[in-house]
């Protein structure tokens, strides 16, 4: 019984090192389909370093605080370089928000080359969320521990 168990537990919970039901439900239909997992794919692959943008926001804006209460001796050239952390961490957070507002799932879906098109567009976008996220994230990690 308990190997029955085993082999039906295992049965419906296929692991995901490539496993031909994972990659069945991966394998796009169209064209369309295709494009939009490639938009997706960014998407997710981002969207998890969303918290850590936040976090790096703070950091820097604590970093910023605490230099403004320093009279002397605050590295203006540190200051600056903090001013622009925030403010390029700023956009990547409200990029990544303004995009996901305006993406549009169903956008076109009775003409294809107009769903092509946009599909396209959106995955021009998402690349430059991405590097917005990337890049902010980069500049955090070498200027907040420092």
């Amino acid at each position: 019984l308990m190997g029955l168990a085993m082999w039906l537990v295992a049965c419906q919970n296929p692991t995901s090192s490539g496993s031909s039901g994972d990659q069945a439900n991966r394998q796009p239909l169209s064209a369309e389909d295709s494009l939009y997992r490639q938009v997706m794919d960014v998407h997710d692959e981002v969207m998890p370093k969303m918290g850590k943008i936040r976090g790096a926001q703070q950091q820097a804006q604590q970093r910023l605080d605490s230099l403004a209460l320093q009279t002397r001796g605050a590295d203006k050239a540190y200051r600056r370089q903090l001013e622009q952390l925030v403010s390029d961490l700023n956009y990547a957070d409200f990029a990544m928000d303004k995009w996901m507002v305006e993406f549009n799932i169903d956008s076109a879906k009775d003409n294809k080359a107009l769903r092509m098109q946009y599909l396209q567009d959106e995955l021009e976008k998402v690349k430059k969320v991405k590097v917005a996220i990337l890049g902010s994230l980069a500049g955090a990690d070498s200027l907040i521990r420092r």
